[in-house]
């Protein structure tokens, strides 16, 4: 390995991960959320089929919703600088009533396209700040040596969330309709917050090192990350991946409603069983690090997730639909723990929240890019085709996990 962790504050004194309930507080706020946001993953594209019909303006909100990613290196200074529990604290707040307000709005039939282009815009900024707060956050409540084990099991939360989610939001909606669903997405952000207001988060965590300037701390992020070869590489592997993902998944809900012409509910229930697998993905990755290098999981679990939306693309069965989606899902979750573990291992606790921030910045960049334009391609060619375009690039993106830094790095964090 190129880096270490040196420079990394001395570990306080914590419990075992068995005994450590402010974590487990944590994720469980965190699945909470989680539960709330496959929710409106399906409520969000129907209340826009609803007013627009329009595959455009999908595109328009998740671009919109995805474009506060090029705030992230600010995000980063302000989690190093800032006390990252008063961070968490605002972002909960304010995406509880931005949410609640578009729901109330659409159950009284006075949503209308401008309100979600400015409720997509404003909960996409807090949900990066709240993102590079939390993750930055982690290795404030756990010990160093459980760092993998705590991320593999919030990503094994989240796909939880994946798996009973959906199909409630489906039910949710079926019975009512979408301002319902993100009503309940909207108690889910309180529901974090009384959570999060209970957690014992250092403020020294946050803002202990000397403020040199706005660019002095951008320039020092940035260079950390690209002198850190495994986190540069995942980085640009995630770069490419990421806009395939986000061609398929700002055009998911409607391929499958429009196009496909499924029911709610089976929608509901086709997201929910991706989660499944999901599940055991995320948490099997501690026994495969036991015996591949992040090299081999990464790039194998990258290339079946890009071939499975190939296949998603070209599938009407609703059987090949599901396990083509739970696919997908299933190597999504053994990714991200990885990705995770790499990021807070090799990064000193000064540069943690810069790193994060820069790490999205670089890897999230093209979404905005991306959510549009996949609009765009199915307006003029069908969702089919853009969702094919998607699965493409996600499996050609696998081939930078194959970088040598990645290889060596089983044997580095373990010592």
């Amino acid at each position: 390995m190129e880096a270490s962790a040196a420079g990394r504050s001395p570990e306080p004194s914590l419990p075992e991960f068995k005994r450590n309930y402010p974590v487990f507080r944590f994720v469980g706020s965190s699945f909470i959320s989680y539960c709330g946001d496959q929710i409106q993953l399906i409520a969000i594209p129907l209340l826009v089929l609803a007013i627009t019909g329009s595959p455009v303006s999908m595109g328009i909100v998740t671009a919109l919703e995805r474009l506060p990613v090029l705030l992230q290196p600010l995000t980063g200074i302000w989690s190093d600088r800032l006390n990252r529990k008063t961070l968490l604290l605002l972002c909960d707040l304010g995406r509880g009533v931005i949410t609640g307000l578009l729901g109330l709005l659409f159950i009284m039939d006075s949503l209308e396209m401008w309100h979600v282009y400015i409720a997509a815009l404003a909960a996409g900024v807090l949900g990066q700040i709240y993102t590079t707060a939390q993750i930055a956050s982690v290795p404030n409540l756990v010990r160093k040596s459980d760092l993998q084990t705590v991320n593999a099991v919030n990503s094994g939360f989240a796909n939880l969330a994946v798996l009973a989610a959906p199909g409630l939001g489906g039910m949710v909606i079926g019975l009512y309709n979408p301002g319902y669903a993100v009503l309940v997405n909207s108690a889910t952000f309180f529901i974090s917050f009384l959570t999060v207001l209970s957690l014992p988060i250092r403020k020294t965590a946050a803002g202990a090192h000397k403020a040199n300037g706005m660019y002095a701390d951008l320039k020092e992020g940035f260079q950390f990350v690209v002198r850190t070869k495994p986190i540069l590489f995942t980085n640009l592997a995630m770069l490419v991946s990421v806009f395939g993902t986000t061609l398929f998944l700002t055009m998911m809900v409607f391929h499958l409603k429009e196009t496909i012409q499924l029911p709610v509910g089976r929608i509901g229930w086709l997201l929910s069983a991706g989660g499944l697998g999901a599940v055991g993905g995320a948490l099997v990755t501690a026994v495969l690090r036991k015996r591949f290098s992040y090299r081999t999981i990464l790039f194998a679990a990258s290339c079946l997730g890009g071939l499975s939306v190939v296949v998603f693309s070209q599938s009407q069965t609703y059987a090949v639909l599901l396990l083509s989606n739970a696919a997908g899902t299933i190597t999504a979750s053994a990714m991200n723990p990885c990705i995770v573990t790499i990021r807070q291992t090799l990064t000193p606790d000064r540069l943690l929240g810069r790193v994060q921030a820069t790490s999205r910045f670089m890897t999230w960049t093209l979404m905005p890019v991306a959510a549009f334009l996949a609009g765009v391609l199915a307006e003029q060619f069908g969702t089919h085709g853009t969702i094919l375009l998607g699965g493409l690039l996600s499996t050609a993106g696998s081939l930078l996990y194959l970088h040598p830094s990645l290889q060596d790095k089983q044997k580095t964090s373990a010592r």
